[in-house]
């Protein structure tokens, strides 16, 4: 081994956030080392980024590495830890590895939009190792509620890091094996340098219930329903779903599919051997058909999504699809932090049509894929890492599992955030460095900065509005004909019953005579005396000042 090389982690994303995993670890000499990328996900934006659905890491460091990025290693399907991938990975062009549902998801994703660039994705098997210049990857397998998952070790010259990923302990998962206690305490023994691990439900006592609980319950839940089923999960979870189509299939009834993101799931869930033995799922187009006792809807809108299924039968506004009194919504999911007012507005919806609506505030019909205290606590005792890197949670929890790692005896433990470079070997850990990162957002098909003028324009237009006025001086610095106004989310009249149009009206030509003939001529001056004019009038008499937009003509 040659002298100076090191070996460094650095997060871009999943650390002080919940969402957006990506992960790098480095090796080599500073300046002279190679890299992996661990997952590529996104966020989910929320009000306070108007017009915009999706956050994406800032790659840009990536991007100054590229040469040396020998991969990127995909731990799960779920959204935040590949939904980046599509618009990301044309600017690193590096070979993609995965194992062959999320290499499914991420293919079909690919299929469904012409103008993403061809992307070619290596399996790789549950168990199986992959050598990438000084790595070797092992994919060991975990719970989750997701097909597939793994956990990560990865070993190089100076130790091994086990990277969890999502997991949880799970003695009687309905699908997939359980996580591989034995292979993990196997890799312990073998001496573990460093685990970086899912901090999600870290301030959570004990264990998460089995999921063969929850499609216990779910099973008795549609027996027991007297009229149409509707039950709304993530449409990644192939458990989930896998265990609505056996309860139906027991008591009788029909699924239907509500939501092309679950159809896209469910055809890649059959390819991959998941749903063997389950019927034929149904359209909406066969809604009516089916007797509505003989029917279950498998929707997705699971956290509010106004363009869901869901979200759409609440406002009775999905086809041909009408629930009635009677029927059974089901939410067998959790409402993710933030998602809470979009959630309740659905329920809200769904009640108003005299529907019962069960959600997990009193039914056993969702457990948590992420691991509480005592499941954190076996995990590290299995494995036994010399250093501790809380990851995959907020700043709260990213706290309270360093906290938990001391207190199982782990000596260095390193509290790190989006951008910090972490020196995991040689010598003592720590951060030794910030790289560049960030928020990218997806708006519309372009991707920009997540601080970018025109998404703080539009909160400033949501908030007060615009007022655009067009004006023509002729070339002795006359006004020719009348200003042209309009004004787009203010109110019509100020408290005192005043046309808002005559305020306007009056800041303009109030504006234009006080000014001399030279500033006329000016474009600029005149345009910047009467925005300022009629800002501050609007202001005064409306307590908001929108923004102001004035285009001057030369006649």
């Amino acid at each position: 081994m040659d002298g100076g090389e090191e070996l460094v982690f650095c997060a871009l994303g999943g650390l002080g956030e919940i969402g957006m995993n990506a992960a790098l670890y480095g090796f080599g000499a500073p300046g002279k080392r190679k890299y992996i990328m661990v997952d590529l996900g996104l966020s989910f934006a929320g009000p306070d980024l108007p017009g915009i659905d999706l956050l994406l890491p800032d790659l840009s460091f990536v991007e100054s590495i590229r040469k040396d990025l020998l991969g990127l290693v995909i731990t799960h399907a779920h959204e935040d830890h590949i939904g980046a991938v599509a618009d990301q990975w044309p600017r690193l062009g590096c070979r993609v590895f995965a194992t062959k549902f999320a290499a499914g998801l991420l293919n079909a994703k690919h299929a469904s939009d012409m103008s993403l660039s061809k992307l070619e994705v290596e399996t790789v098997q549950i168990g199986g190792r992959l050598k990438l210049g000084p790595f070797e990857v092992e994919f060991v397998p975990v719970a989750h509620s997701i097909p597939e998952s793994c956990a990560l070790a990865i070993r190089t010259p100076l130790g091994t890091v086990v990277h969890s990923g999502d997991w949880k302990i799970d003695p009687t998962p309905t699908m997939g094996p359980p996580t591989d206690a034995e292979r993990l305490t196997a890799i312990g023994d073998e001496g573990v340098l460093a685990l970086v691990c899912d901090s999600t439900n870290i301030l959570r006592d004990g264990e998460s219930p089995s999921e063969k609980e929850v499609a216990e319950n779910l099973h008795q839940l549609i027996a027991d329903a007297p009229g149409r089923v509707v039950v709304t999960t993530f449409a990644s979870n192939v458990s989930r779903l896998r265990a609505v189509a056996d309860a139906a299939q027991a008591t009788g009834r029909s699924v239907i599919i509500g939501g092309r993101a679950m159809e896209r799931t469910i055809g890649v869930a059959r390819e991959c051997g998941y749903l063997d033995g389950v019927p034929p799922f149904f359209s909406t187009e066969r809604y009516s058909q089916l007797d509505r006792k003989n029917t279950v809807l498998l929707a997705t809108g699971s956290q509010g999504e106004p363009r869901a299924a869901l979200a759409r039968m609440a406002q009775d506004d999905y086809g041909d699809v009408r629930l009635a009194p009677g029927d059974r919504v089901i939410f067998s999911s959790r409402t993710i932090p933030g998602n809470e007012r979009e959630v309740g507005k659905i329920i809200n919806g769904l009640v108003a049509q005299g529907v019962e609506v069960i959600t997990d505030r009193t039914h056993l019909v969702h457990v948590s894929g992420h691991p509480r205290r005592t499941e954190v606590a076996k995990f590290y005792s299995w494995v036994r890492p010399k250093v501790a890197v809380p990851a995959h949670g907020e700043p709260l929890h990213l706290a309270e599992h360093a906290a938990f790692a001391r207190s199982l005896g782990v000596h260095d433990v390193v509290t790190a955030r989006n951008g910090d470079m972490v020196l995991l070997a040689p010598g003592k850990p720590a951060i030794v460095d910030e790289v560049r990162h960030g928020q990218l957002a997806k708006d519309g098909h372009v991707v920009v900065a997540a601080n970018d003028p025109a998404i703080a324009a539009r909160t400033k237009l949501a908030f007060a509005g615009v007022i655009s006025i067009a004006v023509c001086f002729n070339s002795r610095g006359e006004v020719q004909g009348d200003p042209d106004v309009l004004m787009s989310g203010l109110p019509p009249r100020t408290r005192d019953g005043k046309g808002m149009d005559v305020v306007v009206d009056e800041a303009i030509f109030n504006t234009i005579d006080n000014l001399g003939r030279g500033k006329r001529r000016d474009p600029d001056a005149a345009a910047n005396a009467i925005e300022r004019s009629v800002r501050g009038a609007v202001g005064h008499a409306w307590g908001k000042k929108p923004l102001v937009h004035v285009l001057i003509v030369e006649a």
